[in-house]
């Protein structure tokens, strides 16, 4: 035996005597003196919660028939070939030899149940071109839908199906009164799993991306993937706030970056696809650009916000001048208006045909007008007949320019030479007869005016809300803004066709 062996088992053996002869008796492992911790409870659950709203979100299956330009043949097999059969079955109704062939594509969504009698919320992507709709319940019914009507600028869509009897269904809820960090919880279908059921908070409201004309999604951590489409996000009362539509995933699942269309928009799109089968918004008939920092100097506000008006639509609902190109909108029916796009949003929830109290800023002055709203969709009618009356290319593409024109010129002005708009300056570069100021006849590289892409054949309107009629006009204007103490000059600028935007330009 070695010493180290030895050493421990004679420590062993004393240590085994001492605890024999050892008059205090040692504690019972047995029976500990101290108390066990209490094993700490984790976050509260959602059981409950989850129990109530299940039977309400459904599983929607979709089908399509698709044709295939495939021109390859119909591959042969020999006669009595004990493959013939198989190949018959296989491709039976396929078109034959070449020619068009028609495929079946499936696709799996969700949605949710909004009343009793069957009518159903969804995305519109889910349901988009699909021939055939069923919708799966969590009791393992299964009942055909019928489309009543969609959106594509919201991605909204909603079903009807008809239950034998009443179906559980989910009330909205304000999405208005939920803030950042609160608790949500989503609900849907991913992957035609069944019903899934994720936890997270709202981690940003009023998301921009890009999506659509009126984005003002809910930004969430809980887990949402491609099957949730069409599902319901809630908040811990079990109302919805808003329905999930989109993620943000280099890999296709989940990477805690979810959208939701809030409820303050949707509630109002999905009441007129049920009462009408369609979307009625309200529409201004105006175009409007951001209000810039400069812009906003321009016009002597204390802060760039609102909604610059760079054009009236002609036949539109303000065409009677109760609001005037150079306006800028700040308040909207009691809404602030911060940024542009909040204009766009507040007319569209707005009813058709209501009479509107819009603040103003015009002419360094805040001011109330009252306008009625008419329907943006009968809009498009009357916008495809203006594009067709006045075609042009959009800003930005690679046109050539006009060759310059031999025109009477003033001196620069801001980088630019400036001539009369007459006949023969409309005729060189095509401007239309309803445009007035003063025509633009060369534009200097490197100039105030180059930087803000002004070219030549553009002309001149108004310069700090002032109208110009000749060159001297805004010569003299000019002057006036620099003896102001103006850095920026604020530009009306009409394009061939009569298109307005607005401009600032460096003051030298």
């Amino acid at each position: 035996m070695s010493i180290r062996a030895s050493f421990l088992r004679t420590v062993t053996l004393a240590a085994s005597a001492a605890l024999m002869m050892n008059s205090v008796s040692l504690p019972s492992f047995a029976e500990p003196q101290t108390k066990a911790p209490v094993a700490q409870h984790g976050p509260e659950s959602v059981a409950d919660l989850a129990a109530g709203l299940l039977d309400a979100v459904v599983n929607i299956s979709t089908s399509q028939n698709v044709k295939t330009d495939d021109q390859a043949p119909m591959p042969q097999v020999p006669e009595g070939s004990p493959f013939q059969d198989f190949f018959d079955e296989f491709f039976k109704g396929q078109g034959g030899e070449g020619g068009n062939r028609q495929r079946t594509v499936n696709s799996l969504g969700s949605g949710f149940v909004i009343d009793p009698t069957g009518f159903i919320v969804t995305n519109n992507h889910v349901i988009e071109g699909a021939d055939d709709i069923e919708v799966n319940f969590a009791d393992g019914t299964k009942l055909k839908a019928k489309l009543i009507g969609t959106d594509t600028k919201t991605d909204l869509a909603l079903l009807k199906v008809e239950p034998k009897r009443p179906l559980a269904a989910v009330p909205f809820g304000d999405s208005r009164q939920m803030r950042i960090g609160d608790w949500v919880m989503a609900i849907g279908n991913p992957f035609g799993l069944g019903g899934t059921v994720t936890v997270g908070i709202i981690s940003a409201r009023g998301r921009n991306i890009n999506a659509g004309p009126y984005d003002n999604f809910i930004q969430t951590d809980a887990a949402i993937n491609k099957g949730n489409s069409g599902g319901p996000l809630f908040n811990m009362k079990g109302e919805v706030i808003g329905i999930n539509t989109a993620i943000i995933s280099p890999s296709g699942g989940s990477i805690g970056i979810g959208f939701s269309v809030p409820t303050e928009l949707a509630q109002n799109i999905i009441n007129q696809l049920k009462e009408f089968g369609e979307t009625h918004r309200g529409w201004l008939g105006v175009r409007i650009q951001p209000v810039t920092d400069e812009i906003a100097e321009s016009l002597k506000m204390e802060m760039p916000k609102g909604a610059l008006i760079a054009g009236i639509i002609k036949g539109g609902p303000v065409d009677g001048g109760q609001i005037k190109t150079g306006d800028v909108i700040v308040k909207f029916d009691g809404r602030d208006v911060v940024e542009m796009r909040d204009l766009p949003r507040a007319v569209a929830e707005s009813p058709v045909g209501k009479a509107i109290d819009v603040v103003v800023i015009r002419d360094g002055k805040e001011m109330t007008v009252k306008v009625t709203l008419g329907r943006l969709e009968d809009s498009e009618n009357l916008a495809g007949a203006e594009a067709d009356k006045n075609p042009q290319t959009q800003e930005g593409t690679d046109q050539a320019e006009p060759p310059a024109a031999d025109l009477p010129a003033s001196g620069i002005v801001l980088g630019m030479k400036l001539a009369v708009l007459d006949a023969e300056s409309r005729k060189t570069y095509g401007i239309s007869e309803d445009v007035e100021g003063v025509v633009i006849a060369e534009v200097q590289p490197q100039s105030a005016a180059a930087e803000r892409r002004i070219t030549p054949g553009d002309v001149i309107v108004e310069i700090g809300q002032e109208a110009m009629k000749t060159p001297e006009d805004v010569s003299a204007r000019v002057e006036e803004l620099k003896a102001d103490g103006r850095r920026n000059a604020l530009l009306m600028i009409a394009n061939k066709a009569g298109e307005l935007r607005f401009v600032t330009v460096r003051m030298e």
